[in-house]
């Protein structure tokens, strides 16, 4: 069990034994995914998961956003009438606190393991602007480059800025382009000028190699990593 169900507490028998059961399973193919150096998607399910219940444990209360989403018109008024029993029946809340209470510390516990072992990688990990970057580095291209191999893989990027009142979001969205090598004659530099020549919609892009200095699970692991990387150096460099 790889991924948890969003509605795992509410949905389906509310029983410590049985929530117990499913956490704990859940927890354990966490922790086999991190000792292999894989990080996501579960790294973010975890944070998910965590928050979530410290939130309800919190509020004291349920709410509808923990129950099943899919459900039709005509179920609604069955899942007002469960929800109201949930609230109302002692021993249905009683068993969903000591869920809480067991399923929060874990949670955690697993969750810092895995933060640990993000920053420990993220560490292994560089990043390089590839000649002279202009300052529109909104899109461009990331090449990454796994354990002083040869051998890169390039993609575009293109950055995305969220604004509200109190603080700037930024995602980064990829595009695979293709595999690449490196070689004496061929360096990052030559590589750069030959995606301008066949992409000229992007004169003069924004070119960066990243390094994992050790072996790291590509899909998993490195290229989030690599795309958080990239954020956070165009976000510190941003003029």
């Amino acid at each position: 069990m790889d991924i948890l169900n969003k509605n795992w507490l509410t949905e389906g028998l509310i029983d410590f034994e049985y929530k117990k059961y499913i956490l704990l399973a859940y927890l354990k193919s966490v922790k086999s995914n991190f000792d292999a150096q894989r990080l996501y998607p579960f790294l973010s399910d975890l944070v998910f998961h965590y928050q979530n219940l410290v939130s309800i444990r919190e509020h004291k209360k349920l709410i509808y956003d923990h129950f099943p989403q899919v459900i039709t018109k005509a179920d609604f008024e069955k899942l007002q009438i469960s929800y109201k029993k949930i609230v109302e029946d002692d021993n249905l809340m009683k068993e969903i606190e000591d869920i809480l209470s067991f399923s929060i510390p874990r949670l955690k516990n697993v969750l810092e393991q895995g933060a640990e072992r993000y920053e420990y990688l993220e560490k292994n990990v560089e990043i390089q602007p590839i000649g002279i970057s202009p300052l529109y580095a909104v899109e461009g291209y990331m090449l990454i480059n796994q354990d002083h191999s040869h051998e890169l893989d390039i993609f575009r990027y293109h950055l995305t800025i969220f604004e509200n009142a109190n603080e700037t979001y930024r995602a980064v969205n990829t595009e695979f382009i293709e595999k690449e090598k490196k070689s004496i004659g061929r360096t990052l530099e030559h590589l750069k000028l030959d995606l301008v020549k066949r992409y000229k919609e992007l004169p003069n892009p924004a070119t960066y190699v990243i390094i994992a200095k050790i072996p790291i699970p590509f899909q998993h692991t490195l290229l989030p990593i690599a795309k958080r990387i990239l954020v956070k150096y165009i976000s510190a460099h941003a003029a």
